[in-house]
């Protein structure tokens, strides 16, 4: 069945990596926060129950997704949400969202079909019934 879509390779190499990365709740939650602007690992352990090097590890699978990088301010790390990846994947479920919605929309033109037949039966039935009640 063609849906009108190619679905070409995915637009990044690292997109299962970027998918991976944004599965766990922790590592959504980071990129939540740094989609505020840019933290520090101190900054961003205390909404959480973690350790900082636990919240490291999660920033290092962010960082090899290409999600996150990390700057140099004097002493400080601060991490920064990277946009490219996200648009990356953004733009790989569109094409399904596209899919899908095209599959809705020739869901609601059947829907809409059978109802009319529904309604068709029904006024057929009542018009049977009608005369045969005249009849009697």
């Amino acid at each position: 069945m063609s849906y009108g879509i190619q679905f070409a390779a995915p637009t990044s190499p690292n997109l299962d990596a970027i998918f991976a990365a944004l599965a766990d709740p922790t590592r959504r939650a980071i990129v939540a926060r740094l989609a505020e602007g840019e933290a520090s690992v101190a900054e961003l352990v205390e909404p959480f129950a973690m350790s900082q090097p636990a919240i490291s590890k999660h920033l290092k699978v962010l960082e090899r997704a290409g999600l996150v990088s990390r700057g140099r301010d004097a002493q400080k790390r601060p991490c920064r949400l990277e946009a490219q990846p996200l648009a990356e994947a953004s733009e790989w479920l569109e094409r399904y969202r596209e899919v899908w919605e095209q599959n809705f929309a020739r869901l609601d033109l059947l829907l809409e079909e059978l109802k009319a037949e529904d309604s068709r039966m029904r006024n057929t039935k009542t018009r049977q019934k009608r005369r045969h009640h005249k009849a009697k």
